[in-house]
This record gives C-alpha cells, structure tokens and sequence, in this order.
C-alpha cells in the first residue's frame, strides 16, 4: 500500500508539480465549488494509476489543482464510498494520496438526511461528531508512515474551524446547524426505524460517506472540517420516498451557501 501510494503521488507530481495546502472532497451534487477554484490543472481519475474511479452520479471523478481562497488546494471532484463494492483501503486511498501531497487541513461536504425533528430539508450542518456503522478503514496491517495504530478521536473535528465557520455564517446571514452525522454503509436508503434508531443513539443526520476518509485523516494528523446539506428527512411525520435524482437537486440548490463558507474559511487558514 505504501509503495503503490508513493507511485501514485509521484505520477501526480510529475504531471502537476504543484504543492497544495488545503485538500476537499466534494459529495453528492456539490460538485459547483469547482467554479470558484482558479484551477491550474486537472486529473481524470481513471487516468491516475490505482487511483480508483467513481461509479455514482454526481461524482465526476477528477482531481483538480489550483487556487481558492488565496490557498493552493487539491479538490476531489466525486468521491468513493464502500457500497460501490470498494474496499476501505480503496475508499480512503485518495486521502492518503492528499496527505502525502503535502494537505495541511481536510474540508470534506456530503448530502444526509436529517433526523433531529428541528432541521429542515435545505439546511447546512457543520459537523462536530460522527458515529461509524461502516466498518473501520483501520481494520489490517498497520503501516507506521500513516500514523499511530491506535489513534484518538476525541476530535474528529476541529473545534477552531468549526468556531469560524459560524462566524462566517452569522455574517453572512445563512442558517445553520450543529451536529453528529452517522454513517452506513448503504447504499439503500434508511427505514423509519432505522431513522429513529439513528436518533435515539445521538444523531442528527445520516449519511453514507465521510466518516471513512476522516478517521484515516484524522490518523494522520491532518485537522478535519465537514459540512452537510440536508436533502431529505427521516423525521415521523416528515419521511416520503426518496430518490438519488432529488437528493442531487437538493444539494444543487443549496451548494452555493456551502461554498461561501468553504472559501471563506479556507481564505483564513
């Protein structure tokens, strides 16, 4: 894994040479943040060696390299989640291959589905907690150039980035909420008892992606920030069928508040 990962970011390099400071996943639908970014170059992903290649629409499926916020980044446009049938090894490999670029910090966004009775479909929610029912990406041979084997997680999230990320949005007048996002492995869509489970055990959205790529950041040392859209809910009262096609719209509408925070925040990095 080490040695494929090395080969990889020096592929990458070679093609690039650009060193980035900010590293972002960008989830379902919110593939917009793209217009923002001074892009300098692009990388398909089936044209980067090991790298693996999104299957789900609404994930492009490129690396792109460039300026936001007066910061060098590396944006993942589309992103890889277990139910596709990868390993976690794989979900996860492109992370390391930020890391090893040179990312200081990780932002990372995802569509979920709310269950706290008090959010609303459109809402924004910065993360500040998760609880994993994926199976942990940590789970093999330990390789001590990723960091320790046994790493904490007291905080997921950074506490600092959260604090500045509301001040961004009490300036700018955009609501948002504060929560503990849970993540499955999908790729179906929740029950009402699974929702309700989901609630009565802490959280406030449900969601299929991010927990994965965080705890292999988080294990090496990399700080996290991540947002979520709210496009549907799993509130009794609230729950009707849900389509990816609708989760998609939802997110689209709402992306453009997301990426004000996200520039903003990395602006003052």
């Amino acid at each position: 894994m080490l040695e494929r990962i090395k080969s990889t970011v020096s592929f990458i390099q070679d093609k690039t040479n650009f060193h980035p400071e900010v590293g972002i996943i960008l989830g379902t639908g919110l593939g917009g943040l793209v217009k923002e970014i001074k892009i300098e170059h692009s990388l398909d992903y089936d044209n980067i060696p090991d790298f693996p290649v999104s299957t789900v629409e609404g994930h492009h499926g490129r690396l792109i390299f460039g300026e936001l916020g007066g910061k060098k980044i590396v944006a993942m446009q589309g992103r890889f989640h277990f139910y596709e049938g990868y390993p976690l090894e794989m979900v996860t490999f492109p992370v390391r291959i930020l890391k090893f670029l040179g990312i200081k910090t990780l932002f990372v966004s995802n569509a979920s589905g709310g269950v706290n009775p008090d959010y609303e479909i459109g809402d924004l929610m910065i993360q500040n907690d998760h609880i994993n029912l994926i199976p942990n990406p940590l789970i093999g041979k330990h390789i001590p150039e990723f960091g320790a084997r046994f790493p904490d997680m007291s905080e997921p999230y950074d506490k600092i980035l959260i604090e500045k990320a509301k001040k961004i949005t009490e300036k700018n007048n955009i609501k948002v909420q504060v929560g503990c996002y849970v993540a499955t492995t999908g790729p179906t869509f929740e029950t009402p008892k699974e929702y309700q489970y989901f609630r009565i055990v802490g959280g406030d959205t449900v969601g299929m992606s991010t927990v994965p790529e965080v705890i292999v950041a988080r294990q090496m040392g990399i700080p996290c920030f991540a947002i979520s859209i709210i496009t549907d809910l799993g509130v009794p009262g609230k729950i009707v069928q849900v389509t990816h096609e609708e989760v998609q719209k939802v997110a689209a509408k709402a992306e453009t508040k997301m990426t004000l925070i996200m520039k903003e925040l990395i602006s003052q990095l």
